[in-house]
């Protein structure tokens, strides 16, 4: 390979563990749902990377190093004659580290020439999105019927049976907020619910599918009085914690 004295720096923070987020590099149907149909990976050194874009462009490259969990390097190129970069002819590195908030991904793309190194910020810029919410998106399968679970503790009177539904959806540390109250952790949020039962008894539910993107979810709800018309109704924005769980809900009321 010739000298690469140029390169991309890209940094993202994906919502989803690191054993996750590496799994996108060893596996290659994984590893086509960030890429494209017929994108593959040999995750071994010497295995071979094959990256098909929409269309009919391809990119190889080949493995170089790979560390469990926590790095690999392959090299990259593009197959057509007369491209920026022959094949295996750049050095591509991905590290993983965990964070405050999930797994931070640092990508650096060493290429022979500036211009290069320029005209792939954009492509790697839209890449690492992709990948970041297709990562979320299978951390967080569960997130409907975790924020089901979570609605129905605030219909649960009981404060010893409403502490271990919001227990088993919500982090400890959760943090709840909305223009009536802003509670942090479980028995706080325990507290907060059994006030807002004596002002507002009625039955919490989603109306519509939660919208999920990397890692967070917004929720449409109403509160129901029996079978009657709802009483009140609103939007939460539900952070989601890298093990799936709540981690922190704004109420916004209608």
């Amino acid at each position: 390979m010739t000298e690469l004295p140029f390169h991309v720096d890209r940094e993202i923070v994906i919502c989803a563990t690191r054993a996750t987020v590496f799994r996108y590099f060893t596996d290659s149907e994984r590893f086509a749902a960030w890429w494209g149909a017929g994108s593959r990976i040999d995750p071994r050194p010497g295995g071979e990377i094959c990256i098909r874009y929409p269309g009919d462009a391809v990119a190889r490259g080949t493995v170089v190093e790979i560390v469990a969990g926590e790095r690999i390097v392959f090299t990259y190129g593009y197959e057509r004659a007369g491209a920026p970069i022959a094949p295996g002819g750049s050095r591509v590195t991905i590290t993983l580290g965990d964070v405050a908030g999930g797994t931070r991904v640092h990508l650096r793309h060493d290429v022979h020439d500036a211009a290069i190194a320029d005209g792939h910020v954009d492509g790697w810029r839209y890449q690492m999105a992709l990948f970041g919410n297709v990562v979320a998106t299978e951390q967080h399968a569960g997130a409907p019927a975790r924020i089901d679970a979570y609605l129905a503790a605030w219909s649960e009177t009981d404060p010893t049976a409403r502490r271990a539904a919001l227990a088993a959806c919500c982090a400890d540390d959760v943090v709840y907020r909305d223009r009536y109250g802003y509670a942090t952790g479980v028995d706080d949020l325990v507290g907060h619910i059994g006030a807002a039962q004596r002002h507002l008894p009625a039955r919490l539910e989603r109306t519509g599918a939660p919208r999920l993107s990397l890692g967070l979810a917004v929720v449409d709800w109403q509160a129901r009085r029996g079978d009657g018309d709802p009483t009140a109704t609103g939007t939460s924005v539900i952070e989601l914690a890298p093990d799936g769980r709540i981690a922190r809900v704004t109420g916004v009321w209608s």
